[in-house]
């Protein structure tokens, strides 16, 4: 029901992922992250918010993605209806797609990102947008927002799309976390509201705050 790609930006570092599904709030239920530790979609027919905050810890003590995924998918019986994605700060991935999830499900993957999905109308939809964060010029964050878009023009969740989500983490920079969570256009929406975000005013003020690497910024 869910599609995320996740990427490390190779220029900056910061990490970041996006989502949409044809169900509530996916920035919800979808995606966590820490820019010291990676990023995290869990998702799929009866997705587990678990699972994304046990691989974050784990990817915290800095362990392989592949040994993340697979520790925290093997411990839980009802895994065949779950999906995981993971990705860490040095860009290593790792999915897991349980088979008992409404096909097509499965994932892509390349230097640096990952894409995963379920009950989506075919495999193009992933296919569509790895190809276009890959392909995409401008900010890391509005490569990502490609990515989520062509996704849905390429099919999207097989019911439609109803919510999409954006997530991006780095050391030197405030989280930006957006959500649209109800909406019949929710990608528009979704790139409307992080133009907003690259308004002067709203920039500076980010500008001010505290990061990882400023953290007593005023």
């Amino acid at each position: 029901m869910t599609f995320s790609l996740l990427a490390r930006d190779p220029e900056t570092g910061a990490l970041g992922g996006v989502a949409a599904t044809g169900n509530l709030c996916v920035g919800a239920w979808v995606l966590r992250g820490d820019p010291r530790a990676g990023l995290t979609a869990s998702q799929g027919l009866t997705p587990s918010t678990l699972w994304g905050e046990d691989a974050l810890d784990m990817l915290r003590d800095n362990v392989d993605p592949v040994r993340v995924v697979a520790e925290v998918t093997e411990r839980d019986s009802g895994r065949d209806t779950r999906q995981l994605a993971v990705l860490d700060p040095a860009g290593r991935v790792a999915a897991f797609d349980g088979a008992a999830n409404k096909a097509f499900v499965g994932h892509r993957s390349g230097e640096g990102w990952v894409a995963a999905g379920n009950w989506l109308a075919s495999g193009a939809v992933l296919d569509a947008a790895a190809r276009a964060y890959l392909e995409a010029d401008g900010s890391f964050p509005s490569r990502l927002i490609e990515a989520v878009d062509a996704g849905v023009a390429a099919g999207s969740d097989a019911r439609g799309t109803l919510s999409s989500a954006l997530l991006v983490v780095a050391l030197d920079r405030p989280p930006l976390s957006l959500r649209i969570d109800c909406d019949d256009r929710p990608v528009a929406r979704l790139r409307a509201l992080y133009e907003r975000t690259c308004e002067p005013g709203y920039r500076e003020w980010l500008d001010t705050l505290p990061t990882r690497k400023t953290p007593e910024a005023t």
